[in-house]
């Protein structure tokens, strides 16, 4: 895919508070994007540069091929989905789709057939004479989309679009947009604080921390390699354990690792950093594994002693906490529920699996 947007070396100031601190990034022409990161480090802003609301201290965004530097929002090739929606309630749902088009020099029923075809994409055929005010909030959502794509932009902009819906209609809308964008083909960046969220939609996920970008890359490879343990903390759950490399043989190193003792692991299970100074092996949940009664280690699997000290039940999952030997803090593990598997009670002694597949060597 071509690049369609690229940033170079953006800052933004708001007095003497930086808010953006030397953006360098480049977005494909019809990928999902996604800006991920704490409230506060920056993505909005970020997003809100790009679309034109916002001007920047210094550096460059440019737009298929073109500066923009003073080009006004609506003239660029953008359209953004606000947190809010910013549905008018007073008008009816096609009025509220056709509003962007009011001065676009259609004819009436060129609008009207625009839409029709807007409504359709979004799953609202047939709502256009409903009264905006009587929306579902997931519905208001798709009226808000369909008014952004009616203008038929090169980038959608998405602040936060799904915040305000409960946890099953989020979920629902989540696939309703990978398809909607699939459909399209059109450029869509998203912010979201959800790390889920930003983990199931995104072609790729800039994660941003104080106005900078700490890591961007697919989200298998966020999730898997973190590029730093502050990464590897907000990208979902995971267990840290003192470490240090023994041996550095070039392309694996052995680790002494609290609690699991000494392994080896590829280099590129290291970050640089780990490599040169303190450092911490980082374990996701789901890499370990409870061994019950007559199951035995898969092929490549370490196994160690370990104490049962919490028992969170979900259903489909089981997650525990444990306590293993020369470790203070418990490890946290998930096992999924299955037929026969029992959820063992508090203070039982088990057996863990783990995998030196599943490590990875963090800086400290």
């Amino acid at each position: 895919m071509s690049t369609l947007i690229s940033l170079s070396q953006v800052e933004k100031y708001y007095g003497d508070y930086h808010a953006l601190r030397g953006i360098d990034l480049e977005i494909r022409s019809g990928e999902f994007f996604s800006l991920l990161g704490p409230s506060g480090c920056g993505k909005t802003t970020l997003l809100r540069t790009i679309a034109g609301f916002e001007g920047v201290s210094g550096g460059a965004i440019r737009i298929d091929g073109k500066d923009m530097a003073g080009v006004p929002p609506n003239l660029r090739p953008t359209n953004m989905v606000f947190q809010s929606y910013a549905i008018f309630p007073h008008l009816s749902v096609a009025e509220n789709v056709a509003f962007g088009l009011r001065r676009s020099g259609l004819s009436k029923t060129d609008k009207a057939r625009a839409v029709t075809e807007a409504l359709e994409m979004v799953g609202l055929g047939g709502f256009g004479k409903r009264a905006a005010h009587a929306l579902s909030g997931g519905q208001r959502q798709r009226v808000a989309l369909a008014r952004a794509l009616i203008l038929k932009p090169k980038v959608l902009l998405l602040d936060e679009p799904l915040s305000a819906l409960d946890k099953k209609m989020r979920e629902q809308m989540q696939v309703e947009l990978i398809k909607l964008q699939r459909q399209v083909g059109i450029t869509f960046i998203l912010v979201t604080h959800d790390q889920e969220e930003a983990l199931v939609m995104s072609d790729r996920i800039a994660v941003m921390f104080d106005g900078e970008i700490g890591q961007m890359a697919d989200p298998e490879t966020l999730y898997r390699r973190p590029a730093s343990r502050r990464v590897a903390e907000f990208i979902g759950q995971m267990n840290f354990l003192q470490a240090r490399i023994v041996d550095d043989a070039g392309a694996s190193l052995m680790l002494e690792v609290a609690g699991l003792g000494r392994t080896r692991v590829e280099a590129s299970q290291a970050t640089a950093d780990a490599r040169t100074g303190a450092c911490v092996v980082g374990l996701r949940p789901e890499t370990l594994g409870i061994l019950f009664e007559g199951e035995a280690p898969r092929l490549g699997q370490e196994v160690i002693d370990a104490v049962v000290d919490e028992v969170v039940y979900y259903g489909d999952m089981t997650y525990y906490h444990v306590h293993i030997p020369g470790v203070a803090e418990p490890l946290k593990l998930s096992m999924k529920n299955i037929t026969g598997r029992p959820v063992l009670d508090i203070g039982t002694s088990t057996r863990v699996a783990w995998d030196p597949r599943a490590l990875v060597l963090l800086g400290g």
